[in-house]
Order: C-alpha cells, then sequence, then structure tokens
C-alpha cells in the first residue's frame, strides 16, 4: 500500500498527470477547430477547388501550431524554463535550418503553391509517369490518386516543378490510306466526328485537318474535349468509335508492309 502510495505521489509531483489533461485538451481543441474549418466543405459540395486547398493548408497549419504549444506548455509544467528555449530559438534556429533544409524547403514551397495558385484540390496532374487527381495539399507534401492504380502517392512539395496540369484536350490521329483522296477522307472524318460528339463524357470535338505522312498512311487529326480524370477511358471509347465508323465505311486502317523483290 506504501508503495503504491509512493507511486501516486511521484506521478503527481512529476507533474504526469497535469501534462496528460493538458496534451488531451489540447487534442480535443484541436479536433473542435479542424471540424469548423472543414463545416462549410461538408455542407456545400460545390466548394471551389481553390477553397479546398486553403481548407487542408489551413488544417495542417492549425495542426502543426497545436503541436508546438502543447509541447511548450507540457514543458513548462514539467519546470522546463520555456522563456530560455524562445530566447535561444535563433540560434537553435539556425542549426535546425541546416539540419532540415529540405522540410524547410517542403513548406516554402508549400506556401508557394498556394499564392501563385500552382495547382489547387481537385486537378489532375501529371508527376513524371504518373497521372492523378490532387487530393491533399499540406504544408511538406501533396498527396495525388493515380487515375489508373488508384494508389496514394505522396509528393514532396520542393519538387512541385516536375508536376503538370493536366490539359482537358486530347489529340488524336485517325490513320487513313493515301489511296483514299482527301475530299472523301473528309466525309468519313465527319461521321467520326460525329459518332465522337454522341459520347457521353466528351463535351466538344473538332476536326482539325491533317497532321502528319507517314510511311504507310496520312494522319488525319481530332481534338477531343472531356474532364481530364476520364481522359484514359474516353480515348479507349474514342478509338473504339473509330474502328467501327471505319469498318462500316469498309475502309482499312493501314500498316507497314514490306515487298521482297527477287532476281
Amino acid at each position: 500500500m506504501d508503495e503504491i502510495r509512493s507511486t501516486l505521489e511521484k506521478i503527481f509531483s512529476n507533474n504526469i498527470v497535469n501534462s496528460c489533461i493538458v496534451i488531451l485538451i489540447s487534442i480535443f481543441i484541436y479536433e473542435l477547430i479542424n471540424k469548423c474549418i472543414f463545416k462549410r466543405k461538408n455542407k456545400n459540395s460545390k466548394i471551389s477547388n481553390r477553397n479546398q486547398t486553403y481548407l487542408k493548408v489551413l488544417s495542417s497549419i492549425v495542426r502543426y501550431v497545436f503541436i508546438i504549444m502543447t509541447l511548450l506548455i507540457v514543458l513548462q509544467i514539467n519546470g522546463v524554463n520555456v522563456n530560455s528555449i524562445l530566447a535561444g530559438a535563433g540560434i537553435l534556429g539556425i542549426v535546425i535550418g541546416f539540419a532540415v533544409q529540405d522540410a524547410l524547403k517542403d513548406i516554402i514551397r508549400g506556401m508557394t503553391i498556394l499564392t501563385d495558385t500552382y495547382f489547387s484540390v481537385g486537378d489532375i496532374v501529371q508527376y513524371k509517369d504518373i497521372m492523378g487527381k490532387v487530393i491533399s495539399i499540406g504544408l511538406s507534401t501533396t498527396k495525388i490518386k493515380d487515375i489508373k492504380t488508384f494508389n496514394i502517392i505522396s509528393i514532396a512539395n520542393r519538387n512541385i516543378e516536375q508536376i503538370e496540369i493536366v490539359s482537358d484536350s486530347i489529340d488524336i490521329m485517325v490513320p487513313l490510306p493515301y489511296e483514299l483522296p482527301i475530299n472523301k477522307a473528309e466525309v468519313v472524318l465527319s461521321k467520326i466526328v460525329e459518332e465522337v460528339g454522341k459520347i457521353e463524357e466528351v463535351t466538344e470535338v473538332a476536326y482539325k485537318g491533317v497532321s502528319n505522312f507517314k510511311e504507310s498512311n496520312v494522319d488525319y487529326y481530332l481534338n477531343v474535349h472531356c474532364n481530364p480524370e476520364l481522359r484514359r477511358i474516353v480515348t479507349r471509347i474514342v478509338n473504339c468509335t473509330i474502328l467501327r465508323v471505319l469498318e462500316k465505311n469498309k475502309i482499312q486502317i493501314p500498316y507497314n508492309q514490306l515487298d521482297v523483290h527477287q532476281k
């Protein structure tokens, strides 16, 4: 019994309970504020991508502020002179700055994303060979969801120069044989444009003329617009539609042939 009493007195004397109470209160207040920040988002699903981005970053800032404030309060409760820590923060900051240069670059870049609007939450972006949807922007990392595999990829904000916003425009080439006169080719292409325009996901389609002269065919250029998130799906549907129209009009897609001559 004396040992239990001694242990309890030791716990209270070290202010462990008070520290735990402060941490719990801090977590409660943070969760409450966090819900208030996203209250508008939950009620209004039509909130703009830019505002979503601001809300995500604001949530990150609030989290870091609460972590620092809670840590300082806990240190003060446990007898650590916080004022001396803050006074020496300048020198300490320089030392830490050299140690965490990459992290600082990420945070600075995170703020740059906001001020210069590189991209926003909801945008479809290309990062190296990955095309994905931006689902969150934090102070140090940006997360995108691969639209092909649905994997979540975290990208350090210092690498934002490698991220490109994907356009809603798709360039599609229709290969037709040289033997097909251009006036007949354009009649077929008008039918293709008509059929592609009926695709639900397509917002706009236009024939733009001749693009390339290949070894065995002429490339005719179609420009298709759709939701960037549906680029892969729409490309497949458009290609199938082109094949059906060509088959219906008894036009074969040219392919490379090799002529062998014997003496």
